[in-house]
């Protein structure tokens, strides 16, 4: 009995430290922001990493050796969706509008399995009670959901301010990622690749490449630069 006891608390303390390490490793993302195949990854190294724990056959390498080569696919997936950007939506999915201007979006919430309910649901969570009040509801990546209100029931509540409006903002559109062109979103924010390119010019930036982000907001363009995370 002690021996077992003695073994389990070996085992146990073992692969709370492996699965700590594995955890800065892979980087806060893991826990603060779910995907589901972080989910799935999650679920499985945990019934792996239990049942090891309290089979009698198994040593602590085998516990270890577990966390070690799951942890290296997991890494291994975050690295690929890091340097290829073509395979994040594949790997990791897409955001998806399922509220436009205020009108729902039926073929991207049947394409998302969310019906009505579980809509209203995720609205009332961010503090919202009708659908009437969200100009854009965006369905995140992992399962929540992120809401632009309509101008009169933003917070603070221009109405209570006397700031009366008809003028509504629009969805900012991302333009330039990791040094590329989104060219989907061109046509949707009413500008051309030339246009873009010489405005990139015009802060100050030589090629596409060396901008980390770009997006259009109210008739304003953002650009963040790509930095070199070595340098200070």
């Amino acid at each position: 009995m002690n021996i077992h006891v003695g073994q389990l608390t070996l085992e146990l303390t073992v692969g709370f430290v492996a699965l700590f390490v594995l955890t800065k490793i892979l980087g806060k993302t893991q826990i603060s922001q779910i995907t589901p195949f972080d989910f799935v990854s999650s679920i499985f190294l945990g019934e792996l990493v239990g049942n090891a724990m309290y089979d009698d056959d198994t040593s602590i390498f085998v516990i270890l050796y577990a966390i070690t080569i799951w942890g290296s696919l997991v890494y291994i997936v975050e690295y690929i969706t890091q340097k290829y950007k073509g395979t994040r939506k594949l790997l990791e999915g897409a955001p998806t509008i399922v509220i436009r201007k205020g009108y729902l979006d039926r073929r991207q919430l049947k394409k998302c399995k969310l019906d009505i309910n579980q809509l209203q649901n995720l609205v009332r969570q961010k503090g919202y009670f009708s659908l009437r009040e969200v100009e854009y509801a965006i369905l995140e990546t992992n399962g929540s959901l992120s809401i632009m209100p309509k101008y009169q029931y933003g917070s603070p509540n221009r109405q209570d301010l006397n700031m009366h409006t008809d003028q509504q903002p629009g969805l900012p559109v991302t333009l330039i990622l990791d040094g590329e062109i989104n060219m989907d979103n061109l046509s949707t924010a009413g500008i051309s690749k030339k246009e873009l390119i010489n405005k990139v010019h015009e802060h100050g930036y030589k090629t596409v490449k060396e901008v980390l982000y770009a997006e259009l907001s109210e008739g304003e363009l953002l650009f963040m630069p790509m930095t070199d995370p070595k340098k200070p």
